[in-house]
């Protein structure tokens, strides 16, 4: 009995250990910067874009023919005018501002400063989670109906809908939980392997059509049935295009892939047009290729299959293009098809889990609201994981219903793109640009508001994403407040001067809150002082004055400015956190000089619960215990610790 609870306990801490392994190459400190990326033609990284974007082909024909049934090929239409003079103006404009990758989400959190910039791009990487988990669900679950819809595959599996789309979940967590890296060689591979099997069944599908004119006759009829206006039916199509909003996916991970474009020889890391040039091609060349395949598949779907067959339960639905290649091209051909479509939407569900696990380290850290578990990848993994499983089974595995919700996460990172652009522009004072965006941005914002209303599924699952974030992310800020958060710190030739003065004797700080900055101000604070703690009037001594610069920012760099008044001399920096930057910068001055450095501070009446409050929001509050308190953390050893005096 004894050996098994010992071994249970061996092979608990066993699992423990290894959930928690992590190269500490790759994660050397909590606020490092990204490391550079082996770059590629321009043309490669757009297969690794498509991986995601292209592969929506799989189910977005199937999804359109039962939201707008005859109107499909007229609805598609607008999307793809929206697509190509809407969100592609768009995410060229984004790509020239944020050079390195950073995207619509970045570009935001820099035009809104302060605590709404961070609590907004919170909200943002709810939606962010939304779309990427749904991309994992809704990809494995239609990889699921190419499967088991497929002739050779046995009836028995038309039951296990489910547990097929669980163990495609299970085999993309397991994968991860070995180790994965995106390789930009299999996504050439499948995406022009897929594209050149959807350009078959295209021609086929319109040689069809072409062979056969009465399938043009019956899609007429069906098409003014009910309305023989024209205007009327585009009006239709207007109020039932958002349900197709699928197909705009893939513009946010074209610019966030930026960094990994090959630019011209000329380009430097802050100059880099080549790069630019180059990521608009992909842009441009990816929405041409997937608006030609959107219209087109839509075209030949609603005219060649009968409507019964994109139902739930017909074999069209969430595999439109595998009935047309399995129906013309015989069932050699379409397993071939369908073969393509299951590797392409695994391996996006694959780049998805990648994406999520790369929400974290981009901006979480930064703000200070990562818990350390979240650094680290396989817990993350296994919470993605069972997020995932909890999805499809809520679902069902349902392709179609998870349509709604995957469309809510794509639609509202645009329209925050198509708002962060139009708030640029203004910044510039380009009058006509922001007009034009700010269009662009409305008509985001009726097609984002109308999918939501229609299929309010995505705003829930939003919703939980949203408030496990925020309540996560406090928690970790108010926990991980009483770190040191400061990169490194700098001084310049006079206050290095001034250190190196009072080097020779006893370090003597006085903590000081700016005023009017005369003589008179720092006599009446040194006077003070003295008094209080008995310092001797010979001792010379040093102001410390901190300004709060953002105080929603978790780590900085401190920046240590010398300033002469009169006979006083006084140290000023600027910072998220006062107490922070004061105990780093005692930190500083003890190994720099070798001695144990003295803060001298005033006692504050009042609240304690609001000088809290006071600290987390603005950086202030009751800076002398939050001081003592940091260095403690920081410094186990009270006798290497920096002394706190408080007077009054």
């Amino acid at each position: 009995m004894a050996k098994s609870i010992v071994s249970t306990k061996r092979l608990s801490r066993q699992l423990i250990n290894w959930l928690l392994e992590e190269d500490r190459r790759e994660k050397e400190r909590p606020y490092r910067k990204q490391e550079p990326h082996r770059q590629h033609p321009w043309w490669q990284v757009m297969c690794l874009t498509g991986v995601d974007y292209f592969s929506t082909l799989g189910y977005q024909p199937g999804i359109a023919a039962l939201a707008a049934g005859a109107l499909s090929p007229l609805a598609t239409l607008i999307l793809v005018l929206l697509t190509l003079f809407g969100a592609l103006p768009i995410y060229r404009r984004i790509a020239a501002e944020s050079p390195h990758g950073e995207g619509s989400i970045a570009m935001l959190e820099r035009l809104l400063p302060w605590w709404q910039g961070k609590l907004l791009v919170l909200c943002l990487l709810g939606f962010v989670a939304t779309d990427f988990i749904i991309t994992i669900t809704l990809s494995a679950a239609d990889a699921t109906a190419h499967i088991i819809e497929n002739p050779l595959a046995p009836n028995w599996l038309h039951n296990e809908t489910i547990a097929i789309t669980l163990i495609l979940v299970a085999l993309l967590g397991a994968v991860f939980l070995r180790g994965f890296r995106e390789a930009i060689g299999i996504a050439v591979v499948l995406v022009g392997v897929y594209l050149v099997l959807n350009s078959i069944v295209v021609s086929v599908g319109l040689y069809q059509i072409l062979a056969h004119p009465v399938a043009i006759a019956n899609w007429q009829t069906a098409l003014f049935a009910r309305h023989s206006n024209p205007l009327i039916l585009v009006g239709i199509a207007l109020l039932i295009f958002p349900k197709l909003a699928l197909g705009l996916s893939g513009f946010e991970t074209g610019v966030t892939v930026m960094g990994l474009v090959q630019g011209s020889s000329s380009d430097t890391q802050e100059h880099s047009k080549g790069r630019l040039r180059n990521t608009r091609k992909l842009l441009t060349f990816a929405a041409l290729i997937m608006s030609f395949f959107l219209l087109t598949t839509s075209f030949i779907t609603i005219l060649l299959i009968p409507t019964a067959e994109f139902a739930s339960g017909g074999k069209a639905n969430g595999r439109a293009l595998a009935y047309l290649a399995h129906l013309y091209l015989g069932n050699g051909f379409g397993t071939i098809y369908d073969l393509s479509t299951i590797s392409i939407l695994w391996f996006a569900g694959a780049s998805a889990m990648a994406g999520l696990l790369n929400i974290v380290p981009r901006y979480l850290p930064r703000y200070g609201m990562a818990p350390n578990w979240a650094r680290v990848t396989r817990p993350l993994v296994l919470v993605y994981t069972a997020i995932a499983f909890v999805v499809t089974i809520i679902f069902r595995a349902n392709v179609e219903a998870q349509g709604g919700a995957y469309a809510t996460g794509v639609l509202v990172l645009i329209t925050s793109a198509a708002f962060a652009v139009t708030l640029s522009a203004h910044r510039h004072r380009e009058k006509r640009s922001k007009l034009v965006f700010g269009i662009i941005t409305l008509l985001f914002l009726y097609t984002t508001v109308v999918n939501i209303i229609e299929r309010p599924e995505g705003i829930r699952i939003a919703g939980f994403f949203i408030g496990a974030i925020i309540f996560t992310s406090l928690v970790s800020r108010v926990w991980r407040s009483t770190e040191l958060r400061a990169e490194r710190i700098e001084v310049d030739e006079l206050a290095g001067q001034f250190l190196a003065e009072e080097s020779q004797g006893a370090i003597r700080l006085i903590a000081n809150r700016l005023n009017t900055g005369d003589a008179l101000e720092y006599f009446l604070k040194e006077k003070e002082v003295r008094e209080d703690n008995h310092i001797p009037p010979n001792d010379p001594i040093l102001f410390l004055e901190i300004h709060v610069s953002d105080a929603s920012e978790f780590a900085d760099i401190i920046k240590v400015r010398g300033v002469q008044v009169g006979d006083y001399r006084i140290l000023r920096a600027e910072s998220a956190a006062v107490p922070n930057a004061i105990a780093a910068l005692l930190f500083y001055i003890r190994d720099q000089t070798g001695k144990i450095p003295h803060a001298y501070f005033g006692w504050v009446e009042g609240n304690p619960i609001q000088y809290l409050l006071r600290f987390i929001l603005f950086g202030e509050g009751d800076i002398a215990v939050v001081t003592r308190e940091v260095l403690r953390r920081a410094e186990k050893n009270p006798h290497r610790r920096p002394g706190v005096h408080v007077g009054g």
